[in-house]
């Protein structure tokens, strides 16, 4: 990889060059997320129990926040308890009090779905363009073949090798870059729709808790 990277063209290098700094991203991304949806995996579960077993809502926010270590759902018992701190003047606390929890609640649950979601554009746009970016570089070394042979002396092998090898590296790096970035995203994909559902549950509940609809 490198003697081919090494004998190409600035533009065949380019696209080399392109393609590992997108398989660097690619794989820190999913690094990165595969862990903080494990770890949110994991606590998400042991923070909600803690909360409802908690005898108060200030020891259930000092117990969430001690058990929540991704940080998933602290952020909307914060914004379910904020409303009181808002101005009573304001248009935020004007209507039913279970109108005013529920726009908080969902600003906190749009903010913890974009946290979970940074970095699925990235791998879906990856997986999208890494084989035609590999393709391009394959264009381009089967063109350098054919001048090869156009413009020398006959047909030398020695002439048409190093260009078409050129062509199916790229190729080659092409789908290696592609693959991972697919099978990463469906799978990180998967894991943030259990995270966000659990999520919705939780704020369901708070909307409940904190602003309970009267019975008749």
């Amino acid at each position: 990889m490198w003697q081919v990277f090494l004998q190409a063209d600035p533009f065949g290098q380019a696209i080399g060059t392109l393609l590992l700094t997108m398989s660097v991203a690619t794989w820190v991304v999913m690094i990165w997320k595969f862990s903080l949806l494990r770890r949110g995996a994991l606590a998400l579960p042991r923070a909600t129990a803690a909360f409802w077993l908690a005898p108060d809502i200030d020891e259930a926010e000092r117990r969430l926040a001690q058990a929540d270590t991704a940080a998933l759902a602290l952020p909307l018992l914060r914004a379910a308890r904020s409303l009181d701190a808002v101005d009573a003047a304001s248009l935020a606390r004007q209507g039913e009090r279970a109108a005013q929890v529920t726009r908080l609640l969902r600003g906190a649950l749009d903010g913890r779905r974009a946290h979970l979601q940074f970095g699925q554009t990235l791998l879906a746009s990856v997986a999208a363009t890494a084989p035609f970016v590999g393709l391009l570089g394959t264009v381009w070394g089967v063109h350098h073949a054919l001048a090869a042979v156009g413009f020398g002396e006959g047909f030398q092998i020695e002439r048409v090798a190093a260009p078409v090898g050129e062509a199916l590296v790229m190729t080659a790096a092409g789908l290696a870059v592609a693959i991972p970035a697919v099978l990463g995203h469906n799978a990180l994909g998967r894991h943030i729709a259990r995270l966000e559902a659990e999520l919705e549950g939780f704020a369901h509940d708070l909307r409940e808790w904190f602003a309970p609809v009267p019975r008749t």
